[in-house]
């Protein structure tokens, strides 16, 4: 059942937009969203008066980051975007003109890998279709209608994209607009002058993987209404998923009529008065859809013809996608429906606000375009689940939470609880209803492969812990959230390779061995798991302490400390005699295995990729284990002592940094530098992370090192640009210098606007490296504050000033007192 949700204004001093608010939220906190400003402490202005001015949709849409540039809502389901035959085109586009456009698609994700998900439902314009124009002549195969895009001066296709809206020019001269809301697609498509048989195709079949079976379409030869749908197959997992698409047309500017021609299609071969794919000879992963052709539009002398599709999509049935188009669409308002959605996006972006003075705009518009992507996915598909009936909210598209669970759902937290308590609601339903786990990787309704540990412990924790106070509110049970972390700890599920862990060989060794084989899962990932489960198990801690309930709190920190049971001291890094001790796959007897260090680096001898492969028993995922022996997240100061104290442990952060082994690509080493903090250094953690930035991050479309991973890395530039980076499920952030004079985040829920203001600010270096950017001295509220090195969510609740005096000095501490430092949980952090 479709939840109802309202349209509320929100207005700030110089911009006013719109936000969703759910039916279920109590009427205290839809009028703190609604409310503008929020109250605190902290004086903020409004620098960024359209934050959605400063994104740019074209980041990373080359060469691996796999960035959606389309049009879709905030974590709208519909992603309405350009395909390409680029051998990247995960999310459909490829930056790269020498790719064809394929068509014209209605759901995308956003930075994933993997095999090519979603790409449904394409539409194309035909302005003439071969020598003699005649329908039955129209390619409509993918191979045969491709064409390329017109290409500007400076070398780049002629596309262009704002929040909410996309376009481009062809190289047939027809010109592509798209808009969106949250369950449909608005086209249109303007053919050149002169053109009298303006076609349009619908192809029902060809996914990102060309993977369709059980196709079934009907067309209306009176309406052009096009009815379908198709089972496709899961791009990380095993499953299978039932889409369903319903497609109208209307002219702009003029009475489009009956179409002239119609047909059904397969291949190349359009069969003109067929109204269904049951009039045709199909067999298996065919490729079919419908064509018509329309009536011009002949007002005037220099007549344009533009026609207008709306798409509605459904995982329920087509009646329910025609039901989304017309409730969501009623009036094929284009214009209407791009202006909505840009507002909504820069009600959202303008929630954070950045002073742009002495800053590089290249700068501001890397931060806007991070934090946009943070709220592409996971996607609201409220109404949509065809797996069991709820009223709950339904979201998908996690994918994975491994990717997104250490950066951005914290970064939601600071500004927009209400989706993110939404997101967590659906989460617990899934638990709720489907085998008992909460879900890990997962894409169309389908369960995908898991690649870390029970990555949606921290997830759901890290919305507790922080907004515990507000649940009740924001519509989520505390008994159902901690029962399903419980779920995820204590039992073990019929395959852990798509939900839960593999949790009755944890619970009795307290680490995953190298040497045992059960039927529920794959053998592999055995020491990156264990450090995963650790984890796992210290932010389920964190909420049992919240809850009152000791005894738990107690059981799973100690079970949190299982991280240092594959710490093996004995271990020496080759050549370097002085790096010693690291995680290490351990049989079931208590003896370790041996994995080189090196392992899946860049200089690993064999050069071993630790991808999904079940023959891979060398215990790591996605990281080499010299990475993987930093990420002990909760007890950062035991790791300093197991690695020979704090000396040791900044030579061997430098180690990985000079010799590359820090991977910009992948999240294990997110953290990394930030790790100083731990060694009382916080001055190299900002040079390190600033440097991160200046080397791998940037606004050009390669303009990303890897993956987007669902927002994953959008949310880890937008922490650093911040100056901070957050524990998930504590209450704490790591704290550096941002790179803007003044930040501000209003969070609707807390009503609260926290401002941190950089005192001596002065820039920053081009190339990350010195600068007036570190911080000598912290005040909050206009009161010393105990540390350099992190801040407190009490800020955050109370809307606090945060004055940062900045300086040069890179060698400026945490502080003198005892607890400057960061909490770990050995040094009695997290009481």
């Amino acid at each position: 059942m479709l939840s109802p949700r309202s349209v509320i204004a929100v207005c700030t001093v110089l911009a006013c937009g719109t936000v969703l608010v759910g039916a279920d939220t109590s009427p205290s906190i839809a009028s703190s969203i609604a409310a503008s400003p929020a109250s605190g402490t902290a004086s903020s202005s409004v620098f960024i008066s359209d934050a959605a001015s400063h994104v740019n949709l074209f980041i990373g849409t080359t060469n691996g980051g796999h960035t959606f540039p389309g049009a879709t809502l905030p974590h709208g389901m519909v992603k309405v975007g350009m395909d390409t035959d680029s051998p990247g085109n995960h999310a459909g586009y490829d930056a790269n003109p020498i790719y064809n456009a394929t068509g014209f698609s209605q759901l995308h994700d956003d930075g994933t890998g993997g095999a090519v998900p979603l790409s449904l439902f394409k539409l194309w314009p035909f302005a003439s279709c071969g020598k003699g124009n005649t329908f039955e002549e129209c390619q409509t195969s993918i191979a045969g209608r491709k064409a390329l895009r017109k290409v500007l001066h400076d070398g780049s296709p002629d596309d262009a994209a704002e929040p909410g809206y996309f376009s481009s020019n062809l190289s047939t001269n027809i010109r592509v607009e798209l808009t969106a809301t949250r369950r449909a697609a608005l086209h249109r498509y303007t053919f050149p002058k002169g053109t009298k048989t303006p076609r349009i195709v619908v192809d029902i079949t060809n996914d990102g993987q060309q993977s369709s079976t059980d196709p079934e379409m009907d067309l209306d030869p009176d309406t052009a209404r096009v009815t379908g749908g198709a089972h496709f197959e899961a791009s990380f997992g095993p499953g299978r998923y039932h889409a369903f698409t319903c497609v109208d047309f209307k002219g702009d500017g003029y009475d489009l009529g009956p179409p002239k021609e119609y047909g059904a299609w397969l291949g190349n071969f359009p069969v003109k008065q067929s109204v269904a794919i049951t009039q045709l000879y199909t067999s298996f992963t065919d490729e079919l859809g419908a064509l018509f052709t329309f009536a011009p539009n002949e007002n005037g002398k220099s007549w344009t013809t533009s026609i207008l599709a709306r798409v509605g999509v459904s995982f329920i049935s087509s009646e329910q996608a025609c039901a989304n188009a017309e409730e969501d669409i009623p009036d094929f308002d284009f214009e209407g429906v791009r202006s909505a959605s840009r507002a909504q996006w820069s009600e959202l972006l303008g929630r954070v606000q950045v002073d742009p003075s002495d800053v590089d705009p290249e700068i501001v518009e890397l931060f806007y375009s991070s934090m946009y992507r943070t709220h592409i996915s996971p996607a609201d598909y409220t109404g949509e689940n065809p797996r069991w009936n709820s009223t709950e909210p339904y979201y998908d598209s996690f994918y994975c939470n491994w990717d997104t669970y250490r950066t951005l759902y914290s970064f939601m937290a600071l500004h927009d609880p209400a989706t993110f308590a939404r997101i967590v609601r659906g989460m617990i339903n899934i638990q709720q209803h489907e085998a008992g786990w909460l879900p890990e990787c997962r894409g169309a309704t389908a369960k995908h492969y898991i690649q870390g540990g029970s990555n949606g412990d921290p997830i759901v924790a890290e919305f507790f812990v922080k907004f515990h106070q507000y649940a009740t509110d924001l519509s989520v049970s505390a008994d159902a959230l901690y029962q399903a972390l419980l779920a995820d700890a204590e039992l073990q599920p019929p395959n852990w390779d798509l939900q839960g862990r593999q949790a009755n060989i944890w619970k009795t060794l307290g680490y995953i061995p190298s040497d045992v084989w059960e039927r529920s899962g794959t053998n592999s990932k055995q020491v990156s798991r264990t450090l995963e489960y650790a984890f796992d198990d210290f932010t389920i801690s964190q909420v049992a302490k919240v809850l009152g309930r000791t005894d738990d709190a107690k059981k799973y920190a100690q079970r949190s400390e299982n991280s240092f049971n594959v710490w093996n001291p004995n271990v020496t890094f080759p050549g370097r005699k002085d790096i010693v001790g690291f995680m290490q796959p351990r049989f079931a007897n208590g003896v370790f295995n041996f994995t080189d260090p090196r392992h899946c680096s860049i200089h690993d001898p064999l050069m071993s990729t630790c991808f999904l492969n079940a023959q891979n028993h060398d215990g790591f995922y996605e990281g080499s284990p010299i990475v993987y022996s930093q990420y002990v997240p909760h007890d950062t100061a035991r790791l300093v002592k197991l690695q020979g104290g704090s000396e040791k442990f900044i030579s061997r952060l430098n180690f990985i940094f000079d010799q590359s082994y820090f991977d910009s690509t992948d999240e294990p080493s997110q953290q990394i530098p930030f790790m100083y903090h731990y060694a009382n250094r916080p001055g190299l953690s900002t040079q390190r992370s600033r440097q991160v930035i200046a080397e791998f991050y940037n606004t050009s479309v390669n303009g990303l090192p890897g993956n987007d991973d669902s927002g994953a890395m959008g949310s880890y530039v937008a922490f650093y640009l911040a100056g901070l980076y957050p524990l998930p499920a504590t209450r704490q952030f790591l704290l550096s210098s941002p790179y803007f004079r003044e930040i501000s985040f209003r969070n609707p829920v807390l009503n609260t606007t926290t401002t941190i203001r950089a005192n001596g600010f002065r820039g920053n270096p081009k190339n990350g490296t010195g600068g007036h950017v570190f911080v000598q001295s912290v005040k909050i509220d206009g009161v010393p504050w105990k540390s350099n090195c992190f801040i407190e969510w009490d800020a955050f609740t109370n809307g606090s000033l945060i004055e940062l005096q900045l300086s040069d000095d890179i060698n400026a501490s945490c502080g003198n007192g005892s607890d400057a430092l960061p909490p770990s949980l050995s040094t009695g952090g997290y009481d």
